[in-house]
């Protein structure tokens, strides 16, 4: 009896144990996976709102700014503002009074900002900033990240048509009509390297230049025609025709301040940073450069050294735009218009004429 009452004992212990060990086990599973669960929600999140998402665009974005405004000042002799004015400036209004005019829509009139800014960040999810891949990147994601940086220019006419002023609405009407001037031809033009390399994939299109050549060569008529359609999609000199300050003030923001005008100069900002990425991307190599051995290198330092490189070339286009803007005066509406349909579009279609006549000389 004393024997079988040990045995027992034993055996009652054994399956208690077994029961504690398999309740830890089922604990351990499920915190891995509610870890796991976490990790996947929370890195999406860093992306967009950290880097590179929300957060590094702002910085960069005034950088930028600042660098721009400074290289326009050397340009006319000044001395230009200080390194940190741009930030000074982006507090400066959002500490100031917010107002919605009393017959604006309040709903459009406080969300179009936000839906510019939002485009424009995530965006720049799909752009290679440290190697030829992306964070995210898909078949066609091209097509994505240029719908994406249009809807700063459909938050503008927006939010100057539902402002309800004269003034704002004469800006709006401007800033759709330009639409139809530079977007054909910035769409050709960023056709040409999809053509050229076969693939609506950014990631693709930027692996294809790691070999040597960049895009930017083999097809230099779309390269330029980026650049220039580029000052338009940006409504600057000489197309800000739109804000046009010495004919109606402010264009489609004149009603706007505080927070709320804080968000389009942000805009702005952030969608110079994201568009210039692309065209690097697109035409000059995004982080490749003659003669830096990345294979050789640490994957951190190859990383780091890309997105330097990368930034360089972001910062020489904004050189670029810098030099228009202190060198060219504004354009009336029409003459816009007709002159990047004609001089601009023109020469993109003749030019993916060419590389699709070129692809198929070659095969």
């Amino acid at each position: 009896d004393s024997t079988g009452s040990k045995y027992g004992s034993t055996g009652a212990l054994a399956c208690v144990t077994m029961g504690r060990l398999d309740r830890r086990g089922r604990l351990s599973y499920r915190q891995a996976e509610m870890s796991e669960s976490s990790m996947q929600i929370a890195q999406p999140l860093f992306y967009i709102v950290v880097f590179p998402g929300f957060a590094f665009l702002i910085a960069f974005g005034l950088f930028a700014s600042w660098v721009d405004r400074k290289l326009v000042a050397k340009f006319q002799n000044r001395v230009g503002p200080p390194f940190m004015q741009p930030l000074a400036d982006l507090i400066k209004l959002l500490a100031k009074e917010d107002i919605i005019p009393e017959k604006a829509s309040r709903a459009m009139f406080t969300a179009v900002p936000l839906i510019g800014l939002a485009g424009v960040v995530c965006s720049i999810i799909y752009i290679p900033l440290w190697s030829a891949e992306a964070i995210r990147s898909f078949p066609g994601d091209l097509i994505v990240v240029l719908y994406l940086l249009s809807l700063p220019t459909f938050a503008v006419f927006l939010g100057g048509w539902y402002s309800t002023n004269p003034f704002a609405t004469i800006g709006a009407t401007r800033t759709l009509t330009l639409l139809f001037g530079y977007e054909v031809p910035f769409l050709l033009a960023t056709l040409g390297p999809a053509v050229l390399v076969g693939s609506w994939n950014i990631s693709t299109i930027a692996a294809y230049q790691s070999g040597g050549l960049w895009l930017g060569l083999w097809a230099p008529v779309s390269f330029l025609v980026a650049l220039v359609a580029l000052i338009g999609k940006l409504e600057r000199i000489p197309f800000d025709i739109p804000e046009a300050n010495t004919e109606i003030v402010a264009g489609p923001m004149v009603e706007y301040s505080g927070r709320r005008l804080a968000m389009f100069k942000l805009t702005f900002f952030t969608e110079m940073v994201a568009a210039s990425a692309l065209i690097a991307v697109l035409f000059l190599g995004g982080s490749h450069f003659w003669g830096i051995p990345y294979a050789a290198m640490a994957p951190w330092l190859a990383h780091l050294i890309g997105f330097l490189v990368i930034s360089a070339k972001v910062l020489a286009i904004v050189f670029f735009l810098s030099l228009a803007k202190a060198a060219l005066c504004r354009l009336r509406v029409e003459q816009m218009v007709q002159w990047c349909l004609s001089y601009l579009g023109i020469p993109a279609l003749l030019q993916i004429v060419a590389i699709v006549l070129f692809r198929q000389w070659g095969a």
